[in-house]
């Protein structure tokens, strides 16, 4: 399990600008940090390079465990890593019952996973309507579903509140405390602060930054 991540002289570029050199920083077990700058500053950018799907231009990120020792980063991201990013990824075609089920299914879940989100959420009344006509807060909702049908340590997410209303917000907010309260990390790219404490990382504060 991922108890810490560390990252270290880390460089970024899209074509040919660079949007910032030398980031360091870390994060550990229970702890959250929010992802701040101007639109272009490289927040969507540093999540994904975490997650794997960026390759950064210079620089290391690495996973630990409880000991401290180094985790393979693919077992790390394939296995203990939730990436939610500002598109939901989910298929319009499918109903939300089927779209959750097989998240959770893929992504490997604890037996009551799927009900667990359910509740969570608020997902009943949308199980058999198809994802396309659900509101952007309703899509938004059964994203996060999958954050709790299927319990992993790392949470990449990605202005995770935007589409949500107060009550909703609240409700995640007390998601992501339990997560946290649990031995879990929130790395995310945020333009409002999470109602959850959290230290801030402002990219423009780092050579090539933008904001």
């Amino acid at each position: 399990m991922i108890h810490a991540l560390s990252v270290s002289g880390l460089s970024l570029r899209r074509g040919e600008r660079t949007l910032f050199d030398a980031l360091d920083f870390g994060l550990k077990a229970g702890e959250a940090a929010a992802l701040t700058g101007a639109n272009g500053a490289g927040k969507t950018s540093l999540l994904r390079a975490v997650a794997g799907l960026v390759r950064p231009e210079a620089g290391e990120i690495a996973f630990h465990d409880g000991d401290g020792n180094r985790i393979d980063p693919h077992l790390a991201r394939s296995r203990e890593t939730h990436v939610l990013g500002h598109l939901d990824g989910l298929k319009g075609g499918r109903t939300a019952r089927e779209e959750l089920g097989f998240q959770c299914d893929w992504l490997g879940h604890t037996q009551d996973g799927f009900d667990d989100a359910v509740a969570t959420f608020g997902l009943r009344p949308l199980l058999d309507l198809e994802v396309r006509r659900l509101s952007a807060g309703q899509r938004r909702r059964l994203a996060m579903g999958r954050l709790v049908g299927s319990p992993r340590a790392m949470w990449l997410l990605d202005e995770p509140m935007a589409p949500l209303d107060a009550r909703w917000r609240e409700v995640f907010a007390g998601v992501m405390r339990r997560h946290l309260d649990a031995g879990g990390l929130i790395l995310a790219a945020v333009h409002d602060p999470l109602p959850i404490p959290t230290r801030s990382l402002h990219l423009a504060d780092f050579t090539g930054g933008r904001g």
